[in-house]
C-alpha cells in the first residue's frame, strides 16, 4: 500500500525573526521533515493534517502565505530517501536523550552518593528528573512513525536510570526509614518525615522535643 504525504510550502516575512522561528518550532515539534527552507513534509494522517492546518493558519496572520499539497504517493526511490531522513531525525532526538541520561542523570546520582546526600527531597528530585526524561521519550515515540533504530538504546538507558533511582531510594530508606538501624541502640530513634525538614527526637517520656525549628518553605 502506497504511503500518502502532505507537503507544506510557505513564506513568512523575515522580520521579525520570531515569527519564522515560531512556525519552524511548531512544525519541528510535530515531527515534520524539512526538504529545504520553508518546505516540509509529513505523513498523511488525520490528526497530523488537522494540526498542520492549525499551524498553517497562523502564517497569513503573520503576513505570509502558504500552499498545502496532498501527495498520494512518491516514487519508491524518493520515498526511501524520505523514510531514511525521517529515521535520522528521530535517531538524533533519541541520541539527545541518551546523552541526557549518560552525562546528567547518571552523574547526578553518582554525585549524591559521593556526598551521601540521602534525603527524601533529593530522591524525589531525581525521580522527577527521570519522569521528565520519560515524557521527552514519549513525545519522540509519538512522532517516530517509521521505527528509528535509536529507540532501543533509549529504552535500555531509561531502564538503567530506573535501577539507579531504585538503588538510591533504597539507600535513602535504609538510612532514614522508620526501621533504620541506629548507630547507638540506646539512643532515641530518629524519624525523618518526607517533605518536612524538621527532625523530631522521640524520647521515652510522654513528650517530644524538636531539635530544629527550620520548616520547609515554598
Amino acid at each position: 500500500m502506497a504511503r500518502e504525504w502532505v507537503l507544506l510550502v510557505y513564506r513568512v516575512p523575515t522580520e521579525p525573526a520570531s515569527k519564522r522561528v515560531s512556525i519552524w518550532r511548531d512544525l519541528k515539534r510535530m515531527g515534520a521533515l524539512y526538504l529545504q527552507q520553508c518546505v516540509c513534509i509529513l505523513p498523511r494522517q488525520e490528526v497530523l493534517r488537522e494540526e498542520l492546518e492549525r499551524v498553517a493558519a497562523k502564517i497569513p496572520v503573520m503576513g505570509g502565505n502558504y500552499t498545502m499539497f496532498d501527495v498520494p504517493s512518491l516514487a519508491p526511490g524518493d520515498e526511501e530517501k524520505i523514510l531514511t531522513a525521517f529515521r535520522a531525525l528521530r535517531d538524533k532526538e533519541y541520541a539527545e536523550i541518551v546523552e541526557e541520561c549518560e552525562t546528567k542523570f547518571v552523574k547526578e546520582v553518582e554525585f549524591e552518593h559521593f556526598r551521601q546526600n540521602y534525603s527524601f527531597e533529593e530522591a524525589e528530585e531525581i525521580g522527577q528528573d527521570l519522569e521528565k526524561i520519560r515524557r521527552w521519550y514519549d513525545r519522540i515515540v509519538a512522532r517516530d512513525w517509521f521505527d528509528a533504530a535509536g529507540r532501543e538504546a533509549v529504552v535500555g538507558w531509561i531502564a538503567r536510570c530506573q535501577e539507579l533511582l531504585n538503588d538510591f531510594e533504597g539507600e535513602v530508606y535504609r538510612r532514614n526509614g522508620d526501621d533504620a538501624d541506629s548507630a547507638d541502640e540506646d539512643a532515641p530513634p530518629l524519624r525523618a518525615v518526607a517533605g518536612v525538614s524538621r527532625i523530631v527526637v522521640e524520647t521515652h517520656t510522654a513528650h517530644t522535643v524538636p531539635t530544629s525549628t527550620q520548616e520547609e518553605t515554598g
